[in-house]
Parts: structure tokens; sequence; C-alpha cells
């Protein structure tokens, strides 16, 4: 079962990369984001491609469309920005990639999504609340595959799925740099129940 949970593992190194990403997928969640402000970013990415079977691994903070071309050389497959730039989406989707660009406003997510994004990342999802998603979910197109990122968890899964979420990105409470591949697996797992168990209150 692939879940709409993206793993924010900021600051990771590479040589705890394959250990951390392994523990992630034994415990339900596949889609890997390394950001570019880690410390060598692109050989985690590539470590991880390497161990990650389908699981989808990819950077986030991409800020240049140079950058986009080091992510898919090192078997990354996803592209995660803070912002919303074109140029950005327009090269994440020409070399396959799949693109989430950041947006917080009602023209970022339009300009986003006619750009050909795969999903629009709603960062700070704190600043937008639940009220804010219901209110942007309302103009946007039904398919729109929202993700929200930035204080989002277990406390508040149900109500921003209730709200037309579709899936979250999650960071420092699934990863620390310096914590045990243990330590990731016991926080995923928890997150895992707690998301699925979020999706059931939805039927």
């Amino acid at each position: 079962m692939s879940r709409n949970l993206i793993a924010i593992l900021r600051g990771i190194t590479p040589d705890e990369a394959e250990s951390i990403t392994a523990a992630l997928i034994e415990s339900g969640i596949d889609r890997i984001e390394v950001p570019l402000n880690s410390p060598r970013p692109f050989d985690s990415i590539a470590r991880m491609a390497q161990v990650a079977g389908e699981a989808l691994i990819g950077a986030g903070t991409v800020l240049i469309p140079d950058e986009v071309a080091h992510v898919a050389d090192a078997g990354g497959r996803m592209v995660v920005s803070p912002n919303t730039d074109t140029a950005v989406i327009g090269e994440t989707l020409r070399l396959g990639m799949q693109s989430f660009p950041g947006a917080l406003t009602p023209t970022e997510c339009f300009a986003a999504l006619q750009a050909g994004a795969t999903g629009v990342k709603l960062f700070p999802s704190f600043l937008l609340g639940v009220k804010g998603l219901g209110a942007i979910r309302a103009v946007l197109p039904p398919e729109a595959q929202l993700l929200m990122v930035g204080g989002v968890g277990p406390d508040n899964f149900a109500d921003f799925l209730r709200a037309g979420a579709n899936g979250f990105g999650i960071g420092t409470s699934l990863y620390r740099p310096g914590d045990s591949a243990g330590q990731v697996r016991e926080r995923a797992r928890a997150m895992v129940a707690a998301y699925d168990a979020a999706l059931r209150e939805q039927d």
C-alpha cells in the first residue's frame, strides 16, 4: 500500500542514507525526500535509489533548474521545492520526474498546476490552517493533489484530510540529524498508524 506521506530527511548524511531508507520503507513510507541543504545530498539520493526498489526517492529545497538535472543523475524521481518556479517545474517534467512545488496562495497553486506540477506542496501549512485549506480547495480543480507540509501530524491528519488534503510531508517528527534507524522506524510506524486511522475516519 503506497501512502501519501513524504518523509523529509533534512540533514541526513550518505553514511546513514541506506539504513534510514530501509527503516522507512519497512514501516510503510515509500516516498522520501533529501533536502539539498543536507550534507552531500546527491550522494545520499544515489545510495537511497540503489536500495529503494519501487519507492520514490527525490530531493527537496530544489530552487533552480540546474539542480533538477543533478537529482535525476543521482537516480532521484521526485523534485520538491519551497516555492513555485515554473522553470524548475518544467525541467522536472522534461526529465520524467514528479514535481511538487511549494505554494501558499490560490495564485501560486494555479500557477503550479498550469505549469504541469504533479501536485502542490502547501507550505507552511500551519499558516494556512484547516479553514484556509478548505477555502483554497474550493476553487482548485478537484483532481489537484495537495500535500500539507509544516506543522502537520497525527493530531491534525484527520482535520486536514476532511478539508481536502491528499497527503502530508513529515520532517522532524520522523527524523532529526543523528537519529538511529531504530528511532526512525519506531516513529514511522506510529505515523503510518495515525495516518491510516485518519483515512478510515473519512470513510
